[in-house]
């Protein structure tokens, strides 16, 4: 009985799983699943209508920071895009001494970069296909090794950019600020990006790629037929590529720098996005990309609060009201045992719910939906199996779970042949560059980028090796402490 029990109660995260694969966007999959967690709970737990509604309000309220977080950085977005700190990103990349054994790298640099400016995987990667790959084309690089070295750049943002939607929202769900997480994995993801650099050229070396060639032509093959298939598929890529085709000044990088510089110094996460806002505001003015105040806040003030309102905040808002129901009727507690049973330390239980993310997003094959599936159930697991002596200690763990979930998605998802971001990659490659058949796996074999990131996650996370990277060692034993293990302890 208690199985059978058990195994209603997790319903609501199958159907929420369901709906997800099936395609139904997650602002539709969300509130549903929240109605059956809800009906799940009064039947099964026998929970009150108002315990249910309280245990979603206060579960609502933890995230409400991220909320007005993920709003303003969707303004940034626009401004960084429109006034030309993405293009200046990009022509400086250009502007560096590209060949054949040097282009892969120079675009996963840049794509790295670009990401983190524009908090978007899909968009970078829409502006900067047309650009890296026939920039390879011409100076005799390996297609596929560029395909692949540009594909895990674009996601590099996504896991460690101050306005991605996925950084934003995994950091929501565990409860943690967006710029505590950028210090606590900021060396570890420049690890990673240096490993892939040197990863790119020594297999750029191997295959003997040593042709040279003249990037400033690249922009005469964005055809006008790439043109219209961006403006179909990607709009705000088109943007970006008429900038760097019109030419930004180098000094429109400064507002990137700026922000990512006060967030390691570990400012506000609001007073870091404000910096970029005004700085991109006040210098596009000198570049000739700027604008009136009325346009300013009509056009990328307004429409970046709107975008962000339309979608993405309220599907945050049912998904944390889920989770508090949840997590009201201890839906997640089966999960959470039988992790700990295999965990013998407070390390090896972080491990799995790393592997639990990775999981998901392979059964999912979306990175979000992962991320709002997942997430709820490793910070519970979390929450029921470990004391922590200090909140700074649990705070930590807080930031790993929300780590896990955030690359195991964006990263994840280069690892994981059907998953929709290959999908719409291939989609890209295809419309703007169709001299070589670009399939979903070709994207995989040298994504060392994507590879290196997972691999060396798991091994530091379970190992406890995390120890010797800055800001990124986990608490451990006896700060933190496994309750099985102090039952054990206690009773010895």
């Amino acid at each position: 009985m208690n199985f059978l029990k058990a195994s209603v109660k997790f319903v609501p995260v199958i159907i929420l799983a369901v709906l997800m694969i099936t395609g139904l966007d997650a602002m539709i999959a969300a509130p549903i699943a929240f109605i059956c967690a809800v009906i799940v709970a009064m039947t099964v737990a026998k929970k009150k209508w108002q315990e249910c509604l309280d245990a979603a309000m206060n579960s609502v309220k933890n995230i409400l920071v991220a909320l007005f977080i993920l709003m303003i950085a969707y303004v940034m977005v626009n401004c960084f895009t429109s006034f030309g700190v993405g293009a200046a990103v990009v022509n400086l990349a250009l502007k560096l001494g590209v060949t054949a054994k040097t282009v892969a790298c120079v675009g996963l640099v840049c794509t790295a970069l670009l990401s983190v400016a524009t908090g978007t995987s899909w968009g970078t990667f829409a502006a900067c296909a047309p650009i890296f790959l026939w920039l390879s084309h011409i100076v005799g690089g390996d297609i596929y090794l560029t395909v692949c070295a540009i594909a895990g750049g674009s996601c590099f943002g996504d896991n460690i950019g101050l306005i991605s939607d996925t950084t934003i929202v995994s950091s929501g769900i565990q409860g943690v600020q967006v710029t505590d997480r950028i210090r606590h994995q900021g060396v570890w993801s420049g690890s990673c990006l240096v490993l892939a650099v040197i990863a790119f050229f020594v297999a750029a070396t191997v295959m003997g790629l040593n042709g040279t060639g003249d990037a400033s032509t690249v922009m005469d093959n964005i055809t006008p037929e790439i043109q219209a298939f961006l403006e179909e598929k990607r709009p705000t890529a088109l943007d970006l590529l008429n900038q760097v085709a019109s030419g930004v000044p180098i000094y429109m990088v400064i507002p990137l720098i700026l922000v990512i510089g006060l967030a390691v110094l570990g400012v506000n996460t609001f007073a870091c996005i404000g910096s970029g806002i005004i700085s991109s505001y006040i210098l596009s003015f000198f570049a000739g990309t700027g604008c009136g105040i009325k346009a300013f806040l009509d056009d990328y003030v307004y429409k970046g609060i709107a975008d962000a309102g339309s979608w993405v905040v309220p599907m945050m808002m049912w998904v944390a009201a889920f989770g508090g129901v949840m997590q009201l009727m201890d839906a997640f507690a089966p999960l959470a045992e039988l992790i700990a049973k295999m965990s013998k330390k407070v390390r090896h239980l972080l491990g799995w719910n790393a592997v639990l993310s990775l999981l998901g997003n392979a059964a999912l094959a979306d990175e979000m939906a992962q991320i709002v599936t997942i997430g709820p159930v490793i910070k519970q697991v979390t929450e029921d199996n470990v004391v922590c002596e200090s909140e700074e200690a649990a705070y930590k763990l807080k930031l790993r779970n929300a780590t896990f979930g955030d690359a195991m998605g964006v990263f994840g998802s280069q690892l994981i042949p059907w998953h929709v971001y290959l999908g719409f990659y291939v989609g890209i490659v295809k419309g703007v560059y169709p001299l070589v058949p670009i399939t979903n796996m070709d994207f995989i074999k040298f994504n060392f980028m994507a590879m290196i990131a997972v691999a060396s996650l798991l091994i530091l996370t379970f190992t406890g090796l995390d120890r010797f990277v800055p800001m990124f060692k986990m608490p451990t034993e006896p700060e933190v402490q496994l309750k099985k293990n102090m039952k054990k302890d206690m009773a010895a």
